[in-house]
Order: C-alpha cells, then sequence, then structure tokens
C-alpha cells in the first residue's frame, strides 16, 4: 500500500533536496560569509563528491549499460554507504585544498574568476576521463542504500530522515567551530586581511582551511545527491548550481547558519514548485467553459513553447529575487547587518 500520495510525495522529494542544498549553502557560507572568500566555482566540490560516491560504490561495468569506466570498487550497501559519504567528503575537501593552493592569495574579484575557471576545467575533466567519469553518458546504476529492503515510499521518508540529520549535524558542528576562536579568526581574515597579518597569523593558511571546510561540506551534499538520484551525469553540475547556491546564502543571509539553510528552502521550494506553472495554466484553460475560454490568453497570452519558456522565466525569477534582496535587504531575512557591513568593508 502507498504511504504517500502525489502531493506528499512531492513534499518530501522538495524536503530532500533542500536538505542537500542545505549543505551546498552552509559550505559556500564558510567560505564567503566567514571568511569572504569569492567562490564562483562552488559546483565543482559538489561534482567531486557525487562521483567520488558513484565510484566506490558502482558495480563492475559489464552489469552497466553504455558503460566504460575502468574504476570501480562495487562496496555493498547499505555497509557500503558511509564509506561513499566519506570519500564524497574527502574529494570534495581535497579538490577545494588544491584549488585553493593556486587561488586563494588572489584578491577578492580575481578569486572569483580563477575558482570560476577552474570548475570549468573541472567540468571539461569528467566529461573527457571517461575511464574515470563513463564520460557524457554518467554513472546511471549508484546504488541507493537500504532501497532493496524498503517499499519505493518507506525509502523515501528514510532518505529524507537521514539527510535532514546529516544536515542537522553538519550544522551542529559549524555553529560550534565558527563560534570558536577558529571562527572568530576567520571573521578576522575577512574584516582585514592586513591586520590578521600584523597580528601574526598566516592568513592564505587560513583561507585555505575554510576553503577545504566548505568544500568538504560540498562533497557530502555531492554524495548524498548521488545515491538519492541513482544517477551521476555530468549535466547536473553546471554553474546555475553555483548561483542558485549563491542566491540561497544571500537571500537568508551571509554569515548566518540559519539564513543558510532557511535560503536554501526557500529557493529550492520556489525553482520545484514553478516547474506545475504550465500544468496549472492548461487546467485551469479544461475548466473554464468555452465562452470564456479566451480569457486566460488575453491576460497572460498563450504558451504553446512553455517546456522551454517557464524554466527560462523560473531564472529570470530568481535572479530579480537576488537583485531585489541584495538592494533591500542586503542582510537577507536571518543575517545581521553588522556582518554585512563587515563584509562590505573588506580590502
Amino acid at each position: 500500500m502507498a504511504l504517500l500520495g502525489g502531493g506528499l510525495s512531492f513534499f518530501v522529494t522538495v524536503a530532500t533536496i533542500g536538505c542537500i542544498y542545505g549543505l551546498l549553502t552552509l559550505g559556500l557560507n564558510v567560505h564567503y560569509g566567514y571568511t569572504g572568500l569569492l567562490n564562483f566555482g562552488h559546483v565543482a566540490f559538489f561534482a567531486a563528491g557525487a562521483y567520488a560516491s558513484a565510484i566506490v560504490t558502482m558495480p563492475p561495468p559489464s552489469q552497466v549499460t553504455n558503460a566504460s569506466y575502468e574504476i570501480w570498487f562495487n562496496l555493498p550497501m547499505p555497509l557500503g554507504f558511509p564509506v561513499s559519504l566519506a570519500a564524497a567528503t574527502l574529494a570534495g575537501g581535497t579538490l577545494a585544498f588544491l584549488i585553493g593552493l593556486t587561488s586563494v592569495r588572489l584578491g577578492t574579484h580575481y578569486l572569483a574568476i580563477a575558482t570560476f575557471a577552474l570548475a570549468g576545467v573541472f567540468g571539461d575533466v569528467l566529461v573527457n576521463e571517461a575511464w574515470l567519469t563513463n564520460g557524457s553518458f554518467g554513472m546511471n546504476s549508484v546504488p541507493k542504500p537500504g532501497r532493496a529492503m524498503l517499499s519505493a515510499d518507506a525509502w523515501q521518508l528514510a532518505y529524507l530522515a537521514f539527510a535532514a540529520a546529516a544536515l542537522a549535524v553538519v550544522y551542529l558542528v559549524l555553529t560550534r567551530l565558527l563560534g570558536a576562536p577558529f571562527g572568530r579568526l576567520l571573521k578576522g581574515v575577512r574584516e582585514s586581511e592586513a591586520a590578521a597579518k600584523a597580528l601574526g597569523k598566516n592568513t592564505p593558511v587560513v583561507k585555505l582551511k575554510s576553503f577545504a571546510i566548505g568544500g568538504a561540506i560540498a562533497g557530502l551534499a555531492g554524495g548524498i545527491y548521488a545515491h538519492y538520484l541513482g544517477s551521476v551525469v555530468t549535466a547536473q553540475f553546471v554553474p546555475h548550481v553555483t548561483f542558485t547556491v549563491w542566491a540561497a546564502m544571500l537571500l537568508g543571509g551571509a554569515a548566518s547558519n540559519v539564513g543558510a539553510v532557511g535560503g536554501a528552502f526557500l529557493v529550492v521550494a520556489f525553482e520545484e514548485s514553478t516547474r506545475f506553472i504550465t500544468t496549472a495554466y492548461d487546467w485551469v484553460q479544461s475548466m473554464l467553459p468555452e465562452a470564456l475560454s479566451g480569457i486566460l490568453p488575453a491576460l497572460f497570452g498563450p504558451l504553446p513553447n512553455t517546456p522551454s519558456f517557464v524554466p527560462s522565466m523560473r531564472f529570470v525569477v530568481v535572479g530579480v529575487l537576488f537583485v531585489l534582496v541584495v538592494r533591500y535587504r542586503p542582510e537577507g531575512l536571518f543575517g545581521d547587518p553588522a556582518e554585512i557591513e563587515a563584509l562590505g568593508e573588506e580590502d
């Protein structure tokens, strides 16, 4: 017997994706909100975690359609799940560390350009190194832990509970870490790197640690995402993901962990719910009497090619919300104006 109706199933899906994006936003918040690092390549750490989880748990290529990868570990589920997530966290943190080695000494705007470019390079590696990633075909048999023991609906609920628990643990660890002297050091570097240097702090190392921590959290999010969808394809890891996470962080409030999580859920809920604009439009149109059937096209115009039109408009609306928040409430919905002022004063 089905546990979830259509509406509840949609809510569970949105909540699970919200938890994953909450982790992503927490990672970016460590970079920008607490350290002032402009990272425009966050999606690369997300992708590294997802592919690491896939490689650790994928079955042999002989058991998968259109498979050409040469490295797999085929760890059994659910016992291999913790190992998979540890590998994802390590992959995200390691990639962030390597990118940080080449870029954290750069000024803010140069850092933004460098991280964006290096993320693009990493994306090309994922496409071209088919022996490792199966190229553009992706890895489409990533095992779902516990799925064999549960019905589809029960598994959805169980995975939501796990994703929420992971988000809560990371949130609590980060809150404790960033409330400790290390967190105050990050803010000191953010507010005045020159003053931190004058006090004898090795600011490049501090920024490198921040970069690695945020990347590790994004890698963990990638591992959870890979096992939730059961598929990892390069087309999932595009720059739009990075800017969605940026919108979530600024909407909720930079340098606020509550804001990072709240902003992620708001943006994900908006993006997912607006997928049904076309369906709602067509349903209302079908319910109108024939004499009134021209009202909606007269008010809103016909929507003949909505599969491409609606997604574009969703991105436009997110962009407009992004601009409005930055203009009229720069501290976000849950942020502290003093923190935004400190970010604005950064050299």
